[in-house]
């Protein structure tokens, strides 16, 4: 993989440890950041890296180089920055599933996939530092293989009362007023709020599309709040370093683990109250 530049990885390192040293800080004059030259070369790098087929427009890769990369790209940095940018219409390609339900992808066009990738280079660090122990999913230097590691080691731990918790339809589902509100928290920049609630725009009223590049970001975000419930739970109830509840995530795919022994029924009851909340 592309490593970014030196100069953008050192503003991400930045950025990160800022928001790790102060829960509290909102960031502003990030969305100069999202239109930089080296912002939007490396949103490019890495979406020619992911491939994937062209969106709405019908627009490859290699139509965009024969083109002109460059031209490409500046034209993008200009509509950032005069306003007027709009993204596209996302291209649905529905993807079958084993139970004969079909999973719907809205694939972005590569104009629109550069435009979120700059703008998760640089919100990503702000929220990753406030992302919890638990969560797997769409994360940096994570994977599903830890997250499986986490509930087995939980189980051998007697942990032995599980309740698997599966988000029907959680990406379609995805209240965007909600969503806003928690990104808010973090970001008290009007232009990079304008930007996400353009891209959001592109899935209706609800939800962010399977296939954007921006959408896992923003999935975490909505669910970090559970993840931090469940950590409290840890916390609470934990002794001596000995944990009575467990959890992983791993996108929209939750487990919670409780201690077998009948003294934490009450915990059993109480995991239920949040799957059902």
């Amino acid at each position: 993989m592309t490593k970014a530049s030196v100069s953008l990885q050192d503003l991400r390192k930045r950025i990160y440890a800022k928001a790790k040293a102060d829960k509290q800080h909102r960031f502003w004059g990030l969305y100069a950041h999202v239109c930089k030259e080296e912002t939007l070369k490396e949103a490019y790098k890495i979406a020619r890296q992911n491939k994937g087929a062209p969106g709405s427009d019908g627009v490859t890769f290699e139509m965009i180089e024969q083109g002109g990369l460059e031209d490409f790209l500046v034209g993008i940095q200009r509509e950032l920055l005069s306003g007027e940018y709009a993204p596209m219409r996302n291209r649905r390609k529905e993807i079958p599933r084993t139970n004969g339900e079909v999973r719907v992808l809205g694939i972005p066009t590569i104009r629109d996939r550069v435009v979120q990738g700059a703008l998760k280079l640089i919100l990503g660090p702000i929220f990753e530092a406030d992302f919890q122990e638990g969560s797997y999913g769409y994360r940096p230097k994570r994977t599903a293989h830890e997250a499986v590691y986490r509930v087995a080691k939980a189980v051998v731990h007697n942990k032995t009362r599980v309740i698997d918790v599966d988000l029907k339809a959680y990406f379609d589902t995805v209240r965007h007023d909600l969503l806003l509100g928690k990104v808010a928290r973090r970001i008290a920049d009007d232009k990079i709020m304008g930007l996400l609630k353009k891209i959001l725009g592109t899935s209706g009223k609800r939800g962010v599309p399977q296939g954007g590049v921006i959408s896992p970001l923003l999935a975490n975000i909505y669910l970090n709040e559970v993840d931090a419930m469940l950590e409290k739970a840890k916390g609470v109830t934990g002794k001596s370093g000995f944990t009575y509840i467990e959890y992983a995530r791993f996108a929209d795919d939750l487990v919670i683990l409780v201690d077998g022994y009948r003294k934490w029924e009450w915990l059993l009851k109480k995991a239920h109250c949040w799957k059902s909340a």
